[in-house]
């Protein structure tokens, strides 16, 4: 006989179904008008609205803005994680318990601030530095790289926990110090995991980084903000594709880069 769908003794059954009342909750409270959003005025007004994109706008000079915005987009996105992929590295160390003898004291302490770093959302994180860093990408770049760190160093520490200790136990039982350990046993074997998570970053900084311009920190978004402002609906159509052109080519370039270090 199957078993049945529901057991009082389930611990599962009712978590999943706490989740199922809680969804049933979130549509109840939410004033979702589905039927006005459906209607024949809506879809008119989003067909013209969508047709005021065309035809783009493809003058030489407004091209050569559009490349130069994309260009510094894919920068910031690029230095950006670079910058949090050494920070969150930094981080991880002593945010990880590296062996069951480890009192990892600073474990505590250390993901707080990750979790500090990444709860704030990149749009929040450029606002904030625009009145330091001034407008610009330099703001969206340290904007990208704070919370992208909190993001990448969370995986490395879970990465570097979860990592077998034989080799570094066999080190340890030498007398090689810690330092070493680390180097010759743990980040030999976690290294193609925290390059995976990386480049996975970089996918996601991309599509940030389009974004915040918007608030002032440079790039695509920028122009973005600017012209769709003026109702320039041809300029925004050809901004609109070179950000899914940019993003389409950054996840094409991870996925090879993957694919590579996994042969």
């Amino acid at each position: 006989m199957p078993p049945r769908l529901f057991d009082a003794r389930c611990r599962a059954c009712w978590f999943t179904l706490g989740i199922v009342v809680l969804v049933v909750a979130s549509f109840w409270s939410l004033d979702l008008q589905w039927a006005a959003f459906l209607s024949a005025d809506a879809l008119r007004s989003m067909g013209r609205f969508i047709g005021e994109f065309f035809p783009p706008d493809t003058s030489p000079e407004f091209l050569r803005k559009v490349a130069v915005a994309s260009a510094e987009t894919l920068a910031m996105s690029a230095l950006g994680t670079l910058l949090a992929a050494a920070g969150g590295l930094l981080l991880a160390l002593p945010g990880s318990r590296l062996h069951a003898a480890d009192h990892a004291r600073g474990r505590t302490p250390t993901r707080w601030l990750l979790n500090a770093l990444r709860s704030i959302p990149e749009l929040v994180w450029a606002a904030l530095l625009l009145i330091s860093a001034g407008l610009g990408p330099f703001a969206g770049t340290l904007a990208l790289a704070l919370h992208t760190t909190g993001v990448l160093g969370r995986l490395f520490a879970e990465a570097i926990e979860n990592t077998p200790t034989g080799p570094g136990d066999a080190l340890r039982a030498s007398g090689v110090p810690t330092g070493r350990v680390f180097l010759y046993a743990t980040l030999p074997q976690v290294l193609p995991q925290l390059l995976s998570y990386t480049l996975y970053r970089w996918e996601n900084n991309i599509r940030a980084a389009a974004v915040l311009g918007v608030v002032g920190a440079g790039g695509l978004g920028q122009l973005l903000a600017f012209h769709m402002g003026l109702f320039h609906m041809g300029k925004t159509c050809t901004i609109v594709a070179a950000m899914l052109l940019l993003v389409a080519f950054v996840d094409s370039l991870s996925l090879v880069t993957r694919r590579l270090m996994t042969r």
